[in-house]
């Protein structure tokens, strides 16, 4: 049997979906952890989602922690998690707070971590306008 394909994707089928998620590479699970970007960053930089990377400023948008404003300290493409700065729960009386660990789908990216060149060029593009178009006849 396939450990994985692409075409496991066009499928409708929950458990395959489940399989392709689950068996997928790493830069494959790299895209499917995109968060949305703020209104702001949508409409500067052209796209609406970027895959999350350690340094991001976001907001998380649903679960126990909605609202919350932190950044992202750990992104785990193996478990396809996040670890984000100020969700965080008490396990017990006397220890010490517990990560939590959140979907990068229930995020939204407020402030983009710029270290990486390879981001800057690929939200570069999208700041080019579009060529636009003739008048048409005259």
């Amino acid at each position: 049997m396939k450990e994985w394909s692409k075409h496991w994707i066009s499928s409708k089928l929950p458990k395959k979906q489940r399989k392709y998620r689950h068996n997928a590479p790493l830069h494959i699970r790299h895209k499917m952890m995109s968060a949305h970007l703020s209104e702001e960053l949508r409409k500067k930089y052209n796209t609406r989602a970027l895959p999350v990377r350690k340094g991001d400023k976001v907001k998380i948008m649903r679960g126990q922690f909605r609202g919350v404003i932190g950044e992202i300290e750990r992104v785990s493409l193996r478990q396809m998690k996040v670890i984000v700065k100020g969700a965080e729960f008490k396990a017990k009386a006397g220890a010490a707070p517990r990560k939590y660990p959140l979907d990068a789908s229930n995020l939204m990216i407020i402030t983009p971590n710029m270290d990486d060149k390879m981001r800057v060029e690929s939200l570069g593009k999208g700041l080019e306008k579009p060529a636009k178009a003739s008048a048409g006849k005259k």
